[in-house]
């Protein structure tokens, strides 16, 4: 189980939202790449990084910070928003990313996502964001008829490396993981899940431990990182210093 700290960027600056929202962004680090840096001395093995303005522009806006990123942490990393092209896929996987996440792009081009798994194996990620059960698209301004487990199945085969799911009503709130809907996605589909959204305290990290969740790949965690309320080594020590990747 992998618990994966996240650094979402907005304006070149590491802040949490709070829904999904670009006006209710809190601040916690003018300095990514110093935020990464701490992240792998804290022991953790992997990185989730969220490029916010790229998801809304559909195109990559934090590009400097997500080099600047690269270049201080040895640790893999994950990247989505605004990844929405074959040549975006390959310029960010060229520059070092250990794998992109693909969201917006899933819903509207699933063809272009299974032709991405066939020329990068193990490089590809899927992210699913619901609210109400619906998938959200566009950072997640717009919403679509399609259900997060429906969408799930589309890519069955296909070889994703991973879901990331994330629950926008539990997004930066700190109500934590809604586990029925993580897990009914996670028991519907052979694809490794990773949940996204809510994850609030010690004893979410320690919900992670129990049987029905074994299914799970492991969680992102953000602001309850950022505000103390998640002790890296101590999450870390629960749930087994797991390094490999799903």
């Amino acid at each position: 189980m992998i618990l994966f700290p996240a650094i979402d960027l907005k304006d070149g600056a590491c802040v949490r939202l709070k829904l999904g929202d670009m006006n209710a962004a809190t601040v916690y680090n003018a300095d990514p790449a110093g935020q990464a840096k701490a992240f792998e001395d804290a022991g953790f093995e992997w990185l989730h990084v969220v490029d916010l303005n790229g998801a809304f522009a559909g195109e990559s806006v934090n590009g400097a910070a997500i080099k600047a990123i690269l270049a201080a942490t040895t640790n893999p990393v994950q990247l989505g928003g605004g990844i929405r092209t074959m040549a975006d896929i390959e310029r960010w996987l060229e520059k070092g990313l250990a794998r992109v996440i693909l969201g917006t792009v899933a819903v509207r081009d699933p063809d272009l996502v299974k032709e991405a798994c066939r020329r990068f194996p193990g490089r590809i990620a899927v992210g699913i964001d619901a609210r109400g059960g619906k998938v959200a698209v566009e950072g997640w301004a717009e919403a679509s008829e399609l259900g997060a487990i429906e969408l799930a199945r589309k890519f069955e085969g296909a070889g994703v490396a991973a879901i990331i799911y994330t629950d926008i009503d539990r997004d930066g709130v700190l109500a934590g993981i809604n586990w029925d809907s993580t897990l009914a996605l996670a028991n519907a589909v052979d694809i490794p899940v990773i949940a996204s959204g809510g994850l609030a305290s010690m004893a979410d990290v320690e919900r992670m431990t129990r049987p029905d969740a074994a299914r799970l790949a492991g969680a992102i965690s953000g602001r309850a990182l950022y505000d103390g309320r998640i002790e890296p080594k101590e999450a870390l020590a629960v749930l087994g210093g797991e390094k490999s990747a799903p």
